[in-house]
């Protein structure tokens, strides 16, 4: 496979990068990028991701566009409100560039579906904001040894880590989801909405990285950040032994979705 010369122009920046070059771009072009979930954080991850040239981008949410969604999910706009998430970012990532295929999965991530869907991709980002649905591809993942990018919004904050296989996975940090009474969701505490962009933005970068394998990614790491005094911090953890799916005497070996979803879904509205 060789860039022609549209493409060469179309990803000259990259080809100049130091370190980055044509072969890293014709790893971008032959990536498959599932990303779950179209909303504040899989907005600007589906964007960068189709503008560095990402061969094919799968896009699964079962959603559909509301007003209230407009403040962070950039890639939508008003005249999208009532469309499905995936049939709107469809169309804005066509003009973005033309050449990527863009797969849609108009339905929600599940038990009964996520296996056989990630299956197909060669890397997973999490742009979900609820708990049960971050088990579900953490487990997912780790069980078909497929890197994904998890991140999280709330507030002013956020975080994120990356997982290859072999590195420490969600359930090392977090053995067990928060209980339905201590949790925060955007919906009943707020975000900013500029944070769902600069979460969504360093996802998309943690994907270019690990397809062009450029500079290391964000294993065995969790970044958080707050957006009110500019504060990052990174926090390295090592993989645990004793993790229920991913240490050395597994106890999760099959997959199951958490009953609760915090994020209740909206009925659909002509």
């Amino acid at each position: 496979m060789k860039l022609n010369s549209d493409q060469k122009r179309r990803y000259n920046r990259h080809l100049i990068l130091d370190g980055f070059g044509e072969q890293g771009q014709l790893r971008l072009a032959q990536a498959k990028v599932l990303v779950v979930g179209v909303g504040g954080l899989g907005s600007p991850v589906a964007l960068y991701l189709a503008a560095a040239g990402v061969g094919t981008l799968g896009l699964a949410d079962g959603d559909w566009v509301s007003l209230d969604n407009l403040q962070r999910q950039i890639i939508h706009t008003t005249p999208d409100v009532g469309r499905f998430k995936t049939e709107s970012a469809q169309t804005k990532l066509a003009a973005v560039n033309p050449e990527v295929q863009v797969v849609l999965h108009n339905r929600y991530l599940s038990e009964d579906n996520a296996l056989d869907l990630i299956r197909e991709y060669d890397l997973v980002v999490d742009g979900t904001d609820n708990f049960a649905t971050k088990y579900l591809i953490n487990d997912a993942c780790v069980m078909l040894e497929k890197p994904f990018s998890m991140g999280g919004i709330n507030r002013y904050s956020g975080q994120l880590m990356t997982h290859l296989p072999g590195t420490a996975c969600y359930r090392c940090l977090f053995p067990e989801p928060p209980a339905k009474s201590e949790i925060e969701t955007c919906s009943t505490v707020g975000v900013l909405g500029s944070v769902a962009g600069v979460l969504g933005t360093l996802q998309a970068t943690e994907v270019i990285k690990c397809i062009a394998q450029v500079g290391q990614p964000l294993t065995n790491a969790l970044l958080t950040f707050d957006v009110r005094d500019m504060a990052f911090h990174r926090f390295d953890f090592a993989k645990n032994n004793q993790c229920a799916l991913c240490g050395t005497h597994p106890s999760i070996i099959q997959l199951k979705e958490y009953a609760f979803q915090p994020c209740a879904k909206r009925p659909k509205t002509e």
